[in-house]
């Protein structure tokens, strides 16, 4: 008798037995079911295939017939010495190539030679040329239609011919030739087409020679030994020129193995096949995956078996995992309530952090703003003898216009006391026009963004300075190039302005040129201010500390070196960029970018 070993053993061998002859089995089935489908669809692939190109083929079979009747060819045959009719020739064949999309045109003597082609003015062209040893000319000259498939002996470029005789005109019934017309047909489409296809699809001749494919391993080789008679007729012709005919069996085994026999179809009018070599790889892949299938059913069920009988024993496992789980999560609340009170004061620990460096930003900006306006009245300080001398005109003149309207009225004379008070008047509202600006400039920023006309902040800074460059005798030359708009705060943005324009007059105080130009332009989204001055320049070592607080190369008391460093914070706020540089043509160049605001970005 046998035991409970023996058993099991015997039952697990007949199971592998019978496992693998069911494998086997299925394999052998689903590749002879494959096999059917794959050739099946070879066939239905191979017709669509055929149809495309034939349809190809025979649409430009009339091309070459039709322009065999046009009156200039038979025109410039009988007149070969006359090139005004070859030109004549040539600039039609060029137009009807383009149109039809074929590779050449060319038209040819009795002889062979070609007295014009489309290809007339590229440097390869046909001119000059005789093609009298191709079939389709000598096909042609007896008065059919010629065609032949070849490698081109002037470009190297293969292509399929069709030639049509050229009579006179009302002589082709019977007649003689003057000469051919042939039209060269590129397939190369068909080849990048077939390219994305796994499997090997070719066309070969009437002798077996691939010469169009997918597989460039294969091209110019045939599918068995050429003869030596074909081998002369091919020489003679010129029609692989170039290439030695080399069965595909002397290829490297790689390169040619690993596909079924080949499905054929016949196509167009030169004995032409078109074969598709179905991979025996899709065969036994197919095979595979259903053998597979087949397999991994059968080791489900004997897996399903196996699993009930381990069932009883995970149960057993499970409820001692059930204790040793219970016990875990034990341990996990415990941490996980001490980590929660480490967690809940860290938490209290950051927002009291958090609060201190609210207090601090707000400090911060406070102090800030504090220094900007600070800077701002330390630079009317600078600008106040200007200013003083820019009222002290208008109040000379005022009295002046008073005094003598005084006089003009204690005699009668009305007419100029009143002109007097209206010069008055103008000089008054040209001091209030200055003390306004001053006003605007000096009063305290609320920082709030707004849209800010730039041009106008421009001409308000520089009439703020204009009696400091009068006084200096310094020329500023202003060139606005559009009138753009801003997204920012009008009073520091005149800020900015003033002190890079005061920072200019500075530079040109000691020079004998003393000009200073500013240029606004639009740079993509945003508004460029150019601002450049003739004066020395920016040294090198001076550079790196531009914009940093307190640093200034000014002499002691004209300036505590916070301009500029205001300026870099005040259009960093505005989402703006401030540098500076030597300019090409001598000085110093600084340049104020800033975003435009929506309305100028769409115009």
């Amino acid at each position: 008798m046998m035991g409970g070993s023996d058993r099991r053993r015997l039952f697990l061998l007949l199971a592998a037995v019978g496992l693998v002859m069911a494998i086997a089995l299925t394999y052998a089935l689903a590749a002879r079911k494959a096999r059917s489908d794959i050739d099946r669809q070879a066939e239905q692939q191979l017709q669509i295939i055929a149809l495309d190109l034939q349809s190809m083929l025979e649409k430009f079979e009339t091309l070459p017939f039709a322009l065999s009747v046009h009156p200039d060819l038979a025109a410039a045959l009988r007149a070969p010495d006359q090139p005004a009719l070859a030109g004549n020739v040539n600039r039609t064949l060029k137009t009807v190539q383009q149109q039809a999309r074929v590779a050449a045109i060319y038209l040819m003597d009795r002889q062979g030679l070609t007295i014009a082609a489309s290809n007339w003015d590229e440097p390869q062209n046909y001119i000059g040329r005789n093609f009298g040893f191709r079939p389709y000319f000598r096909d042609a000259l007896n008065g059919s239609a010629g065609r032949f498939y070849g490698i081109g002996s002037t470009t190297a470029e293969p292509g399929y011919f069709i030639a049509q005789p050229v009579f006179a005109p009302g002589q082709r019934e019977g007649g003689t030739p003057l000469g051919v017309l042939a039209v060269k047909i590129s397939l190369n489409e068909f080849e990048r087409t077939w390219s994305t296809s796994d499997e090997p699809i070719v066309l070969v001749d009437q002798h077996g020679v691939v010469f169009l494919g997918n597989r460039p391993a294969w091209q110019y080789r045939s599918l068995a030994p050429v003869d030596s008679a074909t081998r002369a007729r091919m020489a003679a012709t010129l029609q692989y020129v170039g290439k030695i005919v080399e069965p595909i069996a002397s290829l490297p085994t790689a390169a040619r193995r690993g596909y079924d026999q080949p499905v054929a179809r016949a196509v167009g009018r030169l004995g032409w096949q078109i074969l598709l070599f179905p991979a025996q790889a899709r065969i036994a892949r197919i095979a595979l995956l259903w053998s597979g299938a087949v397999a991994l059913v059968l080791l489900s069920g004997m897996l399903l078996v196996w699993a009930r009988h381990q069932r009883r024993r995970r149960l057993e496992e499970r409820q001692a995992a059930r204790t040793a789980l219970q016990q875990a999560a034990d341990d996990l609340d415990r941490q996980i309530t001490l980590r929660t009170g480490e967690l809940t004061q860290a938490n209290q620990d950051l927002g009291d952090k958090y609060a201190r460096l609210e207090h601090a930003e707000q400090l911060l900006r406070s102090t800030q703003n504090e220094l900007v306006q600070a800077g701002k009245l330390a630079m009317l300080g600078q600008m106040a003898a200007g200013v003083t001398h820019e009222l002290n005109q208008p109040l000379a003149a005022i009295r002046a216009f008073a005094e003598n309207a005084v006089t003009y009225l204690a005699r009668g004379q009305a007419d100029q006391a009143s002109a007097n008070l209206l010069h008055i008047s103008d000089a008054s509202a040209r001091m209030g026009i200055i003390i306004g600006q001053l006003k605007g400039f000096a009063r305290k920023s609320q920082g709030k963004v707004a849209v800010v006309d730039l041009t106008r902040s421009i001409h308000a800074s520089a009439l703020l300075l204009q009696a400091d460059f009068d006084r200096h005798g310094v020329s500023l030359q202003i060139d606005l190039d559009a009138a753009l708009q801003i997204t920012g705060d009008a009073v520091r943005t005149e800020q900015v302005l003033i002190n890079l324009l005061r920072n200019a007059l500075d530079a040109v105080e000691d020079t004998p040129q003393r000009q200073i130009w500013l240029r606004l332009e639009r740079d993509g989204d945003q508004a460029l201010v150019r601002i450049r001055d003739s004066g020395p320049g920016i040294a090198g070592e001076v550079a790196a500390q531009l914009f940093e607080p307190f640093f200034t190369t000014k002499p002691s008391g004209k300036g505590l070196g916070l301009g500029l460093a205001i300026s870099s914070s005040i259009v960093q706020a505005m989402r703006g960029q401030l540098s500076a540089s030597n300019h090409a043509d001598g000085g110093a160049e600084f340049q104020l970018r800033l975003p435009l605001a929506k309305e100028s970005n769409e115009r």
